[in-house]
């Protein structure tokens, strides 16, 4: 049977009827096509059982007498979260969040993963659970980088012991990337009895809890100021975006960030 809509649209038009069922949550896309099949959902009061059946926005769908919730619809950002801002989406202490800085955004985003309340730079905030399970994941190897101050300069052991991996007390790091931005390792000459901020570049792709601190920490070098500059294929324009300060991602963007983690 022809599904009639409440509005008039192209025959090629809208989105197939157990992608939009699966993405609200009603059941797997099998799930779905089956209760398609057995005649258990209608559209617009008529009964539906042929599979690649297209739905617009505005069409009344219900599943075994019980009308459908629309998925929402998913909404992706770039936020420069400053540093004393908390990253989460309440804080019982009272402490501003980045969900607070995103008021004006049109539906309620969340972080993927976190940035200690001292650390500043780039985070994503998003609806968009599935992808953010899957950035957060440590199977999905997603490379994170951050510029680091310390008090240098550094030794070139402390260094070797960073790249290869440190132990912590919940286990050793990956080796990581480090690379010094600083001039002290362009063969300038030191004063060891001094000290100077000395900025590095790390990337991990591990999501232990302040790990990047913890790491310098046991090398003997604490972090003086954090920042995250890049998440995957994301990197953070501090020129032209200044701390507390939001974009919305290009399509662009999602799709590299999706592709990344197996996502379509």
């Amino acid at each position: 049977m022809e599904v009639k809509s409440k509005h008039e649209k192209k025959p090629e038009s809208g989105e197939r009827l157990q992608k939009v069922l699966a993405q609200a949550g009603v059941a797997s896309r099998r799930q779905v096509e089956k209760l398609i099949q057995e005649g258990r959902v209608k559209v617009n009061g008529f009964t539906v059982a042929v599979l690649g059946t297209k739905v617009c926005a505005e069409d009344e769908i219900i599943v075994d007498g019980v009308p459908v919730k629309k998925a929402e619809e998913l909404h992706y950002y770039l936020l420069n979260k400053p540093a004393g801002v908390i990253s989460s989406a309440r804080d019982p202490r009272g402490r501003a969040t980045v969900v607070d800085l995103m008021k004006n955004v049109p539906v309620r985003v969340y972080p993927v993963g976190r940035l200690d309340y001292d650390t500043s730079g780039l985070l994503i905030m998003t609806n968009d659970g599935e992808l953010a399970h899957r950035l957060m994941h440590p199977s999905y190897g997603v490379n994170k980088t951050y510029r680091v101050w310390v008090k240098g300069p550094m030794e070139r052991e402390a260094l070797e012991q960073l790249r290869k991996g440190v132990e912590l007390e919940d286990g050793k790091t990956a080796p990581a990337k480090v690379i010094s931005r600083s001039g002290f390792r362009q063969g300038k000459p030191m004063d060891h009895k001094q000290h100077f901020p000395e900025i590095l570049e790390v990337t991990i792709h591990e999501g232990k809890n302040r790990q990047v601190r913890r790491m310098f920490e046991s090398v003997g070098y604490p972090v003086v100021q954090l920042e995250r500059i890049a998440y995957g294929p994301l990197t953070l324009d501090r020129e032209h975006f200044s701390a507390g300060n939001y974009r919305s991602l290009t399509i662009e963007e999602v799709k590299r960030l999706r592709l990344l983690v197996g996502l379509s």
